[in-house]
């Protein structure tokens, strides 16, 4: 549909079009760290402990049915994935290659939570995005081949997205810390005395004065930096901040692309003068101002309306379900509750043949990985997911079974404490999303 130019306040605010350096650039960054992610997986050997060695693996909860691929198909998948992400940095074919990269990193995400990660599902938002924003207008082998596609302009909107998601992630990350064992650098101990074998700063990090910093800057840091990137006065100081920050982080903790892409979102808050004259100063500066409003703009307004209702409402509905989220996991997923617990139990599966009344216990070393006990010991949804699996298990058998589970939690070191119900029969019980299971026993009194 023809476009027509427009004075309206909303339309000179999302679609006047702004030079798109920021935007081109991040899409060779962007591309150049998921290329290292698929390939990296490989190298390092996650896609083997994670994805390969293991007999199945426990998706997400209605995605039983995605599993991995047998044998060594999930090398060969991973390896497609990096071929996209290469296509996707030099911009060539690059919506399908955005595409399918969505789509194939969405089934890896999906089908186990083994190696959940927050980071992990930001990735897979900002893929969403980079699908649909147009990333291959300069700087790619699409607009040179294709000349008709070249433009050194987007519309605003195309920066704001990113902008708006990246506030979200850090404001949820900022709120899910004001609780006690944060707040009294408790928490900071216990992530810094892992770390206590590292060379030269092993020793500096189990400083009690680094654990309280640890703590507080993490707080502060989360809910202000958007808003120092987004105040000219302060642009530089928070871009200065943000490099030490995530530069710590991926010394530390060790969390491979994702520090290095957080660095990268400040090329939405500096200038697009700025980000051209430093990185594409051969490219045609775009300052023209248009404002062009497409014939699909209640639609586009509408979905990305939805979508961020969604974003801002979903972390929220741990508070709706009962029990404290530390200890029940009920609405810890998706809802940015990054480095918040550490987590230890111990558990013990018991199946009981509901005709004969005989009872045996079930050798999870038999079948689970390391990283799937522990999972299984301190998860609630792993214990649901396990029980009906062995309910199949046998029915195919003939048998009818009763699966218990006898589980003792630890949150952030405290004593053991009884997890979960041991009479209840975990096989007969439904799942809910949204809804407290009242076979989770009620968190030990210094978590309430």
């Amino acid at each position: 549909m023809p476009a027509i130019i427009s004075l309206n306040m909303l339309d000179r605010f999302l679609f006047k079009h702004i030079d798109n350096s920021g935007l081109i650039v991040f899409r060779v960054v962007f591309g150049f760290l998921i290329t290292l992610e698929a390939f990296g997986a490989i190298a390092t050997g996650w896609v083997r402990e994670v994805l390969v060695d293991p007999k199945f693996t426990f998706s997400f909860i209605g995605l039983e049915w995605l599993q991995p691929l047998p044998g060594d198909g999930m090398y060969y998948y991973f390896a497609l994935m990096g071929v996209f992400g290469i296509m996707l940095t030099i911009g060539y074919k690059y919506r399908m290659a955005a595409i399918a990269y969505t789509i194939m990193w969405a089934g890896v995400y999906f089908m186990q939570k083994s190696a959940y990660n927050n980071h992990y599902y930001l990735m897979l938002l900002l893929l969403g995005f980079m699908a649909v924003l147009p990333a291959n207008r300069w700087f790619s082998l699409d607009a040179k081949f294709n000349p008709k596609l070249k433009d050194p302009s987007m519309p605003r909107w195309c920066a704001l997205v990113i902008i708006l998601q990246v506030w979200i992630v850090y404001t949820y990350a900022s709120i899910a810390k004001l609780y006690p064992d944060w707040l009294d650098a408790s928490m900071a101990q216990v992530l810094m005395s892992g770390k206590a074998h590292y060379w030269l700063i092993g020793d500096i990090l189990q400083q009690t004065w680094v654990h309280w910093s640890i703590a507080y800057t993490g707080i502060f840091f989360d809910l202000l930096i958007v808003p120092l990137l987004l105040w000219k006065r302060t642009r530089m100081l928070g871009f200065v901040i943000s490099i030490f920050f995530h530069l710590f982080n991926s010394i530390v903790f060790q969390i491979g692309i994702f520090p290095y892409m957080s660095i990268a979102f400040a090329l939405f808050f500096f200038t697009p003068k700025t980000v051209q004259r430093r990185f594409l100063p051969k490219k045609e500066f775009y300052d023209k101002g248009e404002v062009i409003v497409p014939g699909y703009k209640k639609i586009l307004v509408t979905l990305f309306s939805l979508y961020f209702i969604f974003q801002v409402g979903l972390p929220l509905r741990h508070w709706f379900i009962e029990g404290n989220v530390l200890w029940t996991e009920e609405g810890h997923r998706l809802s940015w509750r990054m480095m918040l617990r550490s987590k230890s139990g111990t558990v013990t599966v018991t199946v009981k043949d509901k005709n004969t009344g005989v009872e045996h216990k079930v050798n999870v070393y038999d079948e689970l990985s390391a990283k799937q006990r522990r999972g299984l010991a301190t998860k609630p949804d792993y214990m649901w997911q396990y029980a009906q699996r062995l309910k199949k298990r046998y029915a195919a058998k003939g048998q009818d079974v009763a699966v218990y589970f006898d589980a003792r939690v630890s949150v952030n070191r405290r004593p053991l404490a009884p997890f979960v119900d041991p009479t209840r029969d975990l096989a007969a019980e439904k799942w809910s999303h949204f809804k407290h299971h009242d076979w989770i026993l009620p968190e030990p009194e210094g978590l309430r």
